[in-house]
């Protein structure tokens, strides 16, 4: 049972770094999952790991959607740009990543040129928005990133001691 779970925990850990850039795809759940995936296959971990990284998901998952809210706000977002940047990002999808991050910025721009913001106050706020939408696209990358190799280290150390 130990090698489908361990298939399984590698499988999610590349779906999960993927969807930290793919919107739609829960990208860190899956690579959280994935530590849970190998510790019922080996048990590398303690709870108390576990329960670290599994804290530290749902904080970074809510900063996720806090981050570009706040840079946007930051430098003069109005509610209809935030609106805007994310129908523009929704709508970009489908030519992603570019598309997503180009809808973005077009998005926000549109909203707040909508709102009556003048179009060097909305370029601002539509810049904004995306630079805080790579940051948490950063955060997510980095916390998938650390998961992954830790599943990937704990993996070595299992096949190593057990040869």
């Amino acid at each position: 049972m130990e090698t489908p779970l361990i298939l399984l925990a590698f499988l999610l850990s590349i779906i999960g770094i993927i969807g930290c850039i793919v919107p739609g795809l829960p990208g860190l759940i899956l690579n959280y999952f994935a530590m849970w995936c190998m510790q019922w296959a080996i048990k590398p971990f303690s709870i108390s790991l576990l329960i670290v990284f599994g804290v530290l998901t749902i904080l970074v998952l809510i900063l996720d959607y806090l981050i570009p809210i706040w840079t946007g706000k930051k430098f003069g977002a109005t509610q209809q740009g935030i609106i805007g940047s994310i129908a523009g990002m929704m709508a970009g999808i489908f030519f992603t990543p570019i598309g997503m991050f180009a809808g973005m910025i077009a998005g926000a721009v549109l909203g707040d040129l909508i709102a009556g913001r003048s179009g060097a106050q909305a370029a601002r706020s539509g810049i904004a928005t995306f630079f805080g939408t790579l940051v948490s696209i950063g955060m997510k990358l980095l916390l998938a990133g650390v998961i992954t190799s830790i599943i990937i280290f704990k993996f070595v150390s299992y096949r190593w001691n057990n040869l």
